[in-house]
């Protein structure tokens, strides 16, 4: 791999356990890692890039998407609905779902996500429709062909409308079948190693779309395996009337009679927990994926995050599916996310940096990753950067810790970088031609959404 010399960084915010904000600093990188943070390094590089005019910040992380529903956003059809009829309305078009429609959602989703500072992105993916092949090797290979980091879940769901659930009976499969597929997903694209770009996490939809066999058999699955749990709990109000009527429990004691907590699981959203259940989330080191735009579109509600921070729980940062968040930009959601809690908790709220830590080294801990989510000798070289002499940011640089909360970046990186390569150059991605995969998805999004 190429050596890259990053010279006379303006503002390096390293996200590091000191917190440190390197000025008029070099980043060396070789092999994917970052060799050395310093001023004036001396090194033969094979790219020596100039960053006097630039910010420096770790990639950002996102801990939940659903990259096919890139395909079925702003729909007329489901304006102002919020969760449970959002999702039997769109079950109808997401039953239609097969390879290349996978392929180029994710591709499209990753690239929105890249070309706004994101490094790592994972995909909760749990529609599988009778006869739609092989949609998490889509999924790979899109993120392969734009370079990102990709964590992959092996969803599913058992549970249709006829058993209660609110699938489709198309959309569910067989416990057999899921648990098969899920052992053989691990196998073939699993890569627990430093650096890994390939990961897979287990990842039952939720506990209106899945039976308590599989949630149980699921757990089992993946401690065996030595991978991580992940599902949506405590979303809405809905969901926990749902888990008392059927279950007579909470969502989140339900979860725990199954297995479901421990350092190796988080949850999606996380909104209705009660102060003993952010308790026991901070005794097991259970972990939230925090999705503020989708929550306040669809109406769900805002997560206690200011006191699972306070407790300890471990936060990461997310956008959520493309259908609820009408997007795949972290950046928003730091923004957004600050803004949030500004309003309902005032000064108690997390600062600007907070969320952006949150974005990255809380993220990189969902996932179960060391080697990420901070710039620091030794990590993965996954970074961006921001050229401070944008019109947008005159003014705004006296704390570029907080910037992405306060003044926002309503605009594309100039660069990004994962594994020591440039997938983002001047705002436009690398690896692939924008405008052709731009066309072609459009093509694609259009037969899919006239589908029967």
């Amino acid at each position: 791999m190429s050596t890259i010399l990053l010279k006379n960084i303006r503002f390096l915010i390293s996200c590091d356990d000191e917190d440190h904000v390197y000025e008029n600093a070099d980043l060396l990188v070789k092999d994917g890692r970052i060799e050395s943070i310093g001023k004036n390094l001396s090194a033969h590089a094979d790219e020596v890039f100039d960053a006097t005019h630039f910010l420096c910040y770790p990639g950002l992380i996102n801990t939940h998407h659903h990259l096919y529903q890139q395909f079925s956003r702003n729909l007329p059809q489901v304006q102002n609905m919020e969760l449970f009829d959002w999702l039997k309305t769109l079950y109808e078009v997401w039953k239609n779902l097969d390879y290349d429609t996978v392929r180029y959602s994710s591709m499209t989703g990753m690239a929105e996500l890249m070309k706004n500072g994101c490094t790592t992105c994972f995909d909760h993916h749990y529609v599988f429709p009778h006869g739609c092949g092989d949609l998490l090797e889509a999924q790979f290979r899109a993120a392969d062909a734009l370079g990102i980091r990709f964590a992959a879940s092996r969803g599913s769901m058992d549970l249709s409308q006829k058993d209660g659930g609110l699938p489709l009976d198309s959309v569910v499969q067989t416990v057999d079948e899921i648990l098969k597929d899920s052992d053989e997903a691990i196998s073939k694209w699993h890569d627990p190693s430093y650096g890994s770009m390939h990961t897979v996490a287990l990842a039952p939809c939720s506990p209106f779309s899945v039976s308590e066999t599989l949630l149980r058999e699921s757990a089992c699955l993946a401690r065996d395996r030595k991978v991580r749990l992940h599902t949506h709990l405590c979303e809405t109000k809905d969901e926990e009337e749902y888990t008392l009527s059927r279950y007579g429990l909470r969502p989140l004691a339900y979860m725990e009679t199954l297995g479901w907590v421990g350092p190796d699981v988080w949850f999606a959203h996380g909104i209705h927990f009660n102060d003993e259940e952010i308790r026991l989330l901070a005794q097991t080191g259970t972990g939230v994926a925090h999705c503020p735009v989708s929550n306040m579109k669809l109406s769900s509600g805002i997560a206690r995050v200011p006191e699972m921070l306070s407790a300890g729980v471990h936060i990461g940062l997310a956008v959520d599916g493309s259908a609820s968040q009408d997007g795949s930009d972290l950046l928003e959601e730091i923004r957004i996310c600050y803004l949030l809690h500004r309003l309902k908790y005032s000064n108690a709220a997390p600062t600007g940096y907070d969320i952006l830590k949150m974005a990255t080294r809380g993220s990189a801990g969902l996932l179960g990753r060391e080697d990420i989510g901070q710039l620091k000798e030794g990590k993965c070289a996954d970074l961006f950067l921001i050229d401070a002499r944008k019109t947008e940011l005159v003014g705004a640089l006296e704390d570029p810790k907080n910037v992405f909360g306060t003044v926002g970046l309503r605009q594309p990186v100039d660069y990004t970088m994962v594994n020591g390569q440039f997938t983002v150059r001047n705002g436009r991605l690398v690896g692939v031609d924008e405008n052709r995969l731009a066309e072609e998805a459009n093509n694609v999004c259009r037969a899919y959404l006239n589908r029967g």
